[in-house]
């Protein structure tokens, strides 16, 4: 067992929680100055632009970084940047250990632009499975509203009309492909699966998972698509996952529901929009788009059968509570020697 490890927070964090992480791990020497972190907001749930857009003045930038620069652990990213990121990494020898706040925070280790010596001897974590419960009730919502003809309604409501009584799909009825199958794939999958939903998983390797009929291979993704009624996507930003919702992978299928709760890259969203447009894709939920925020001269904000959340799936009132206490545990292991959870992968970064 190691003595202790030095851990500096470096985003905002509510004074509840860092008395939570002090009591899960006794030996971190825990440094918390969250006036350097923001002026009054010490909450990553409150509007992300009240935080990240924060200016130091010249002495207190100083201190930041003189306070970074001291870590041997950093809970989160210096001001969730890159550039911050690799300059703490050049300016401070001894960090070992980084734990990024999202849980795709393996592109924030890519953007710091990391030689290899770096990433050798920094270990990065994620917070992935964090999010998986809330993120898989919203693929469920997306899921449903898809089956139960949702924008149908919605178009009806607004134009005070009362039309002809039509079917709506049953879950008994109806195939879903969960493409990706990680933590929030999975947590996905047995939720669907125990409201009856037939589940296909679509992942690049065989796999089991929880409520998972079968599991097909990335490469047959066009075909899985033409025979499922929804895609769910839980799947992170990697070159093999850029663009693989494709205008190929979309040219066969009929009134198909989509859901991504994973990135907005993985879907060509010219492809996507065109296939709204004509039907091929009867209703679509995106929890994330290519570029955040959504430029307002978009397209895709004016089509009727598609909902489009602020990227606001993931959170819940027990988030920094989760991500606070998946840290504790991370580092009793690095303490006692034991493998960390979450590392990101340095050569795909996820």
């Amino acid at each position: 067992m190691s003595a202790g490890l030095r851990v500096v927070i470096a985003t905002p964090l509510s004074a509840e929680n860092v008395a939570l992480l002090r009591e899960r791990e006794p030996r971190l020497e825990v440094v918390y100055e969250p006036e350097l972190l923001s002026p009054a907001d010490t909450d990553w749930q409150k509007p992300h632009a009240s935080w990240l857009a924060h200016e130091r003045s010249a002495e207190d930038q100083r201190r930041y970084e003189a306070m970074v620069d001291s870590a041997e652990a950093l809970f989160g990213v210096p001001d969730h940047a890159g550039a911050a990121l690799a300059r703490t990494v050049a300016a401070n020898p001894g960090l070992r250990w980084v734990h990024t706040i999202p849980a795709g925070g393996g592109q924030q280790v890519r953007a710091a632009g990391l030689d290899r010596a770096a990433l050798e001897r920094i270990v990065f974590t994620t917070s992935a499975g964090v999010h998986a419960e809330p993120l898989a009730e919203f693929a469920v919502f997306g899921v449903l509203a898809g089956a139960k003809q949702l924008p149908w309604m919605l178009e009806n409501q607004r134009a005070h009309t009362w039309p002809p009584r039509r079917v709506l799909g049953l879950a008994r009825d109806t195939t879903v492909a969960v493409v990706g199958l990680g933590g929030i794939g999975r947590a996905t999958a047995s939720r669907l699966a125990a409201l009856g939903f037939r589940v296909i998983g679509v992942h690049r390797r065989p796999v089991e998972a929880e409520g998972v009929a079968e599991v097909r291979l990335v490469s047959e993704l066009a075909t899985v698509a033409a025979e499922v009624d929804a895609l769910v996507l839980c799947l992170p930003d990697t070159e093999a996952t850029r663009g693989l919702l494709s205008a190929e992978v979309l040219a066969a299928v009929r009134d198909l529901t989509v859901v991504n709760v994973g990135r907005g890259t993985a879907i060509d969203e010219d492809a996507l929009r065109a296939a709204l447009v004509d039907g091929r894709v009867g209703f679509a939920a995106l929890d994330v788009v290519a570029q955040e925020p959504l430029p307002a001269e978009s397209p895709l904000w004016d089509l009727p059968n598609l909902l489009i959340s602020p990227h606001t799936a993931a959170i819940s009132d027990h988030e920094p509570r989760l991500i606070t206490e998946l840290f504790a545990d991370n580092a009793r292991r690095l303490l006692d020697g034991e493998p960390l959870r979450n590392r990101v992968d340095t050569v795909e970064f996820y």
